[in-house]
């Protein structure tokens, strides 16, 4: 057992050793180089959008799971953003990972792998439109009925363009202006939104007339070759269009976003050339129709008027009867007024004469006069003794509380009141000097006094002691 594992590892040793390094770039450029460019099909799994600006998700089916990343400057040429849940097909180059161990996909184009892929986007697209209310009913407009210019918005070769000119030449002469767009492929959607917001832009004033209706028209294709006319951007430009819009894309089975959001749906191009305008005979025939009416009907009224004037000429009366009837009727509307006139200033002498009956003599309202000249004097009397009154019981009642409050009530007491030679009452005993000439107010009198004579007198023999020794002082 031993020479066999002596021989084991002498065997293993023959093997060239890998550095970690060498041994990725070389299974990196294995899988690089036996599958460059692979189309994967799968069910994108957590899609990630980090600030570094790829795209990380992984394809999955029941049992596998592949990374897939698109780098940066990949991202303006994948026309589909992923999300969960979608069954794409993706296209790109299987490489290795070696911070992880792992292999991935370099995604550089995505694809719908069935058709029930974007049937469920675009229901989800037209939901969301829908309750953004750019399909309500509201916002629809009126089709013109004589549009004197049409936009047309398609491909400027092929069949469409061709049926759209050839129905409205035969059925109505009108101006038509081709906004030539691509209708199909990346990048078509940007070309029609962009065409219908241009009419839209266009002025009355500038040389090219501005469309009174708008079609925009495909003909027939695969739910992918009319994938535009359900692109967002596109269904917005319609939605936000002043001038009314005609959707004619595909045949009468297929349906698209932007047949929602127009004002009327036709079921083909040529259909749309027919609702936009109407058949020139069938005008004419109109127009000849109303004029046919029109002229019988103006006879018979021109009729009906000249049976009206005979009868009305046979009921006039002769000028002269007429100007007799009204002289008549004048003179008796003047009798009418004479007597109005004679029965009005009648009434109002017979009022005159009663009002003079009634207005008193002026014996009569110098007598008013007097009397009540007397009643006033007498009721001016008695407010006057009344006020008196009034006011001598009020002075009396103020007489009595001020007797009550006065200080001479205090004197009455034994109290007396000391004021200065101002009038000034002295409160406290050093507000007023030794010697100070004050008037003590009794009850009954006010008498006049001399604070501390004596101290005064003392304190004077003092001062002249010391100005006396002084004085020695100074003689010695």
């Amino acid at each position: 057992m031993s020479n066999l594992i002596s021989s084991d590892t002498v065997s293993f040793s023959n093997q060239p050793v890998y550095t970690l390094t060498d041994l990725s770039n070389a299974v990196k450029r294995t899988i690089e180089a036996n599958f460059e460019i692979v189309r994967v099909r799968g069910e994108i799994s957590r899609p990630a959008f980090p600030n570094s600006g790829h795209v990380y998700f992984s394809l999955k089916d029941m049992n596998v799971s592949l990374a897939s990343v698109i780098w940066k400057g990949q991202i303006s040429q994948v026309n589909i953003q992923p999300e969960e849940g979608m069954d794409v097909i993706c296209t790109g180059k299987l490489t290795t990972f070696a911070g992880q161990s792992r292999y991935q996909l370099n995604v550089i184009q995505i694809e719908f792998a069935g058709e029930g892929a974007l049937l469920k986007q675009l229901e989800t697209l037209r939901l969301r439109l829908e309750l953004e209310g750019l399909f309500s009913e509201e916002r629809k407009q009126k089709i013109p009925y004589l549009p004197a210019v049409i936009g047309v918005v398609t491909s400027p070769t092929g069949a469409v363009i061709r049926d759209i000119v050839h129905r409205i030449s035969e059925r109505f002469g009108t101006r038509i202006l081709v906004a030539s767009v691509p209708v199909q492929g990346k990048g078509s959607e940007q070309h029609i939104a962009s065409a219908i917001a241009a009419f839209n832009q266009m002025t009355e004033s500038a040389k090219v007339p501005k469309p009174d209706v708008i079609i925009v028209a495909r003909g027939g294709g695969s739910l992918e070759d009319l994938w535009c006319f359900n692109e967002e951007v596109v269904v917005r430009a319609v939605s936000e269009s002043s001038i009314p819009i005609i959707s004619a894309v595909g045949h009468e089975t297929d349906t698209t976003l932007i047949d929602y959001a127009a004002d009327i749906r036709a079921p083909t191009p040529t259909a749309a050339a027919e609702i936009a305008t109407p058949v020139l005979t069938e005008l004419v025939a109109r127009i000849l129709e109303l004029d046919y009416r029109a002229t019988h009907a103006m006879e018979r009224k021109c009729q009906f008027k000249d049976n009206q004037l005979t009868a009305a000429v046979r009921g006039l009366m002769h000028p002269i009867d007429q100007i007799n009837l009204l002289s008549q009727r004048i003179d008796l509307i003047n009798e009418r007024i004479e007597k109005t006139l004679q029965n009005s200033l009648n009434l109002k002498q017979n009022y005159l004469v009663n009002l003079f009956e009634r207005m008193p003599t002026p014996f009569q309202k110098l007598a008013d006069i007097q009397v009540r000249l007397i009643a006033a004097n007498e009721k001016v009397s008695s407010q006057i003794d009344k006020i008196l009154f009034n006011s001598e019981q009020t002075i009396l009642r103020y007489g009595q509380l001020l007797d009550a409050f006065s200080f001479r009530r205090v004197l009455e007491k034994g109290f007396a009141l000391v004021t200065d030679s101002k009038g000034a009452p002295v409160k406290k005993s050093k507000d007023a000097p030794f010697g100070e000439q004050v008037n003590i107010q009794f009850f009954d009198n006010t008498r006049m006094a001399q604070l501390d004579p004596k101290k005064l007198t003392g304190d004077a023999s003092k001062i002249e002691n010391s100005i006396i020794s002084d004085g020695q002082k100074k003689e010695v």
